[in-house]
């Protein structure tokens, strides 16, 4: 019988990361995206030797043809697609320029919707979709007006899509992390890693449950909508914010 396969864009650190690992361990095959350089190198030399690592910028559909290429001649089907690439470029509404938001809109939205259309071809019938999008999507925090509509972009998309892919029963959900221990939540500019430190103790500390989402629970969450168990689970939305956002 042969293993099931996984494509996860933005795979090289954070969640993509942890995915690839929990995907891994329950015996798939995988492969994973990411655009820096830096990040590639590091996740050739830290996930399992048999994760494919290929560089890609998802904005550029000439390099998601070549992914879908590269994924078609190693794995010939998709079990599994998870669109985890994202950028976040925090800006007011007074400081937002052109060139940054076409910058979010064309990694997060556009980017997510041409790799699903490509990959479907690949996609086996029953196959599952999972979009990485955020609780910023729907609540509201100063400055990320164009990350946040970048995104729920692709929250309102889902139902339709479920629907056009229910006919080959395969499943597209969106999984909705809160602040989670990230390289790219720990980037902050204009801050020093111990100011950042300092943000993210005070930011756990408001948190229902007192901490920051680790990784491993957005992973987790994802490898079960990827899973049999989430088989008649589609168009949906999960948050997996540890209770963020639900005090009025």
């Amino acid at each position: 019988m042969t293993a099931p396969a996984a494509l996860i864009t933005g795979g090289t650190s954070g969640i993509g990361s942890a995915t690839a690992v929990a995907l891994h361990d329950r015996g798939y095959r995988v492969a994973v995206t990411g655009q820096r350089s830096e990040s590639v190198a590091r996740a050739r030399a830290e996930l399992p030797d048999e994760v494919v690592v290929l560089r890609s910028d998802s904005s550029r559909l000439s390099d998601t043809d070549a992914v879908i290429a590269e994924v078609r001649e190693r794995f010939g089907t998709l079990t599994t697609l998870c669109l985890n690439a994202g950028v976040s470029r925090p800006a007011t509404l007074e400081a937002a320029d052109e060139a940054t938001f076409d910058e979010v809109f064309a990694v997060n939205t556009k980017g997510a919707f041409f790799t699903l259309a490509k990959a479907l071809p690949l996609l086996t019938d029953g196959a599952s979709v999972v979009i990485t999008t955020g609780i910023g999507a729907t609540r509201g925090l100063t400055g990320n007006s164009v990350t946040a509509g970048s995104r729920g972009a692709l929250l309102t998309m889902i139902p339709t899509l479920a629907l056009e892919l229910a006919p080959r029963r395969i499943r597209i959900n969106a999984v909705s992390p809160g602040y989670t221990r990230t390289p790219m939540l720990r980037a902050t500019p204009g801050r020093s890693s111990a100011e950042t430190e300092e943000l993210l103790t005070a930011m756990a500390a408001q948190n229902p449950f007192g901490r920051l989402g680790r990784p491993e629970d957005v992973a987790e969450t994802i490898a079960f909508l990827a899973s049999d168990g989430a088989a008649y689970i589609t168009g949906q939305e999960i948050v997996v914010a540890g209770g963020a956002g639900l005090a009025v």
